[in-house]
């Protein structure tokens, strides 16, 4: 009998907004439940993609450019469909993936101002091929979600762009939402850790992934 493929879920948000937290308490119920899945990252999920992780967001990079920035995650994306992606699917697993092309389009696409059309192109053969079954976007301001890690990591270039830049990101994700409402699902960020999980369990539920 052939294996039912499995499927593929995205965590969205701004920086500090509970990801890792949620991640972490989705991990321990899909094990205590024998669900069988993986959890991966972007940027990164494999030796190459973690290696260009490495050069997009260390802060001594200060030079590169907004198209670079786009091109590199692309490139890292490729990259780890083919190394984790793919291959979990391919076995039954449910997949889970801390950011995924929606970053690209709420950081590159708006917040760098490279547009749609760029980030969309550079992008084709993840949004072609690989979209998500749900995306879970964890809706905290920028302004909340700093204030909650108390600060920008200085190491992080991204997080190191300036608050203005994580409006723009923000209302990137808000933009993507609207656009495209039933597969991007919004969760008030705001709750306490408990409700944000509740919300998320009845979400992945919903789109058949438990």
């Amino acid at each position: 009998m052939a294996t039912v493929r499995g499927k593929f879920v995205t965590f969205e948000g701004c920086d500090g907004c509970g990801k890792s937290t949620q991640l972490k308490m989705l991990s321990e119920y899909l094990t205590k439940n024998n669900i069988p899945h993986i959890f991966t990252r972007e940027p990164g999920g494999g030796k190459i993609s973690e290696a260009i992780r490495e050069i997009l967001l260390n802060g001594k990079n200060s030079e590169m450019t907004d198209e670079c920035e786009a091109l590199l995650y692309a490139a890292s994306r490729v990259q780890h469909l083919s190394d984790r992606v793919e291959p979990a699917l391919a076995e039954g697993k449910l997949v889970i993936c801390d950011r995924y092309v929606d970053s690209s389009l709420a950081y590159q696409a708006y917040a760098r101002g490279l547009g749609r059309d760029f980030v969309t192109k550079i992008n084709a053969f993840a949004l072609e091929k690989y979209l998500p079954d749900v995306t879970v976007f964890i809706d905290l301001t920028p302004e909340a979600a700093f204030l909650r890690k108390h600060g920008a990591d200085e190491n992080d270039r991204l997080e190191q762009a300036g608050m203005a830049f994580h409006k723009r990101v923000y209302e990137g994700y808000k933009a993507l939402a609207k656009e495209e409402p039933n597969r991007v699902i919004c969760v008030d960020g705001t709750k306490t850790p408990d409700g944000v999980f509740a919300d998320v369990l009845e979400i992945l539920k919903k789109y058949g992934c438990l």
